[in-house]
């Protein structure tokens, strides 16, 4: 029976909560100092419906300080250009496209926040429910964990091979590579090796946040359609509501539709070009300030990395002076190399 544990790790400007699917990273949440709270899944607000779109059955609404969403409708409850209307973010805007809404009813007023969404920990316990929350050391080691394996394309698959995931705009694919599986009878490898993918890819797609519309490429011919489809919608379960599975096609190919509802983690983690954004990095220096001040105890430290990451870190320092004091320095240094963060007792 699998077993889920929730963990939350509270740094200076960014919390991190992870669950853990039989002590493997399932999913990542973060949240950071100076989100829009708006944007986030859960929000409640009042908008204003800016323009409409009959023939795509869209409405976009503005949500205020130039914040904007879009709320899909049927034909039978078409909103009015200029109505004012409560709504919930039900999917985080992702690169390109905006933030999508649900309809409460009508409202008044100016667009506003009303609630925002859940903390980290009420989203945690409401996953696993009854569970422990984790926090401290333990949180920020599976965290990390979390963030480097959903930041990788290669992932391997138990029994040898490995398993590869890769986004595009249009759809997420994800190839099945038997490695050098080795054994006499092919068949029963391919069937292994296809149902581990499964299990690995629903896994991997909700750490890495990924949804919309999944092509999974399976090894071997011959495929039990069947058993692959009911393998399938198990993995996937947890996923619902929203999940569309389709059997096997001719081509070895498993397609899947998965609701998009968080950012994905490589959009937060990453800038467009896919290396690490400066916050990250700056997020990822604050932290091994904190732990080599906890390492040395009263040492004062010196932080050295590249000027871009200490401009990014510099409004974080505060948070991070209240957790161990004033006894750091964040030096920028052109010398060094965007990922290279060095911290050492001055």
């Amino acid at each position: 029976m699998s077993e889920r544990r929730i963990f939350l790790d509270q740094g200076p400007g960014e919390a991190r909560g992870v669950v853990t699917l039989d002590g493997a990273p399932e999913r990542l949440l973060i949240r950071r100092t100076g989100d829009d709270a708006r944007l986030q899944l859960g929000a409640r607000l009042v908008a204003v419906v800016a323009s409409v779109e009959p023939s795509l059955s869209t409405a976009f609404l503005d949500l205020g300080d130039g914040a904007q969403a879009i709320l899909q409708f049927k034909p039978d409850v078409r909103p009015a250009r200029g109505e004012v209307v409560e709504v919930e973010i039900r999917a985080e805007p992702r690169r390109g496209k905006l933030a999508i809404a649900r309809l409460f009813g009508p409202a008044e007023g100016r667009p506003r926040l009303l609630a925002e969404a859940p903390e980290l920990a009420e989203i945690l316990q409401g996953i696993v429910r009854d569970g422990d929350l984790v926090t401290g050391r333990d949180a920020r080691a599976l965290a990390d964990e979390a963030e480097a394996e959903a930041l990788e394309v290669l992932h391997p698959l138990p029994g040898g091979g490995a398993l590869a995931v890769e986004p595009t705009r249009a759809l997420t694919a994800v190839d099945v590579d038997l490695g050098d599986r080795k054994g006499a009878d092919a068949k029963r490898l391919t069937r292994a090796a296809n149902f581990a993918a499964i299990d690995l890819a629903a896994r991997l797609l909700r750490l890495k946040g990924l949804g919309g519309i999944v092509v999974i490429d399976l090894v071997g011919r011959g495929h039990d359609a069947k058993a692959l489809l009911a393998a399938a919608r198990v993995a996937f379960a947890p996923d619902n509501p929203g999940v569309a599975v389709e059997p096997v096609g001719r081509f070895g190919t498993m397609e899947l539709s998965l609701p998009r509802r968080t950012r994905p983690l490589a959009e937060i983690l990453c800038r467009e070009d896919g290396a690490l954004s400066d916050r990250s990095l700056a997020q990822r220096l604050l932290r091994r300030i904190e732990a080599e001040a906890a390492a040395q105890p009263g040492a004062r430290l010196t932080a050295r990395c590249a000027p871009a990451v200490a401009v990014a870190a510099a409004p974080l320092a505060g948070r991070l002076s209240d957790r161990i004091g004033a006894r750091f320095q964040i030096a920028p240094d052109p010398a060094c190399a965007r990922e290279s963060l060095d911290v050492a007792a001055a």
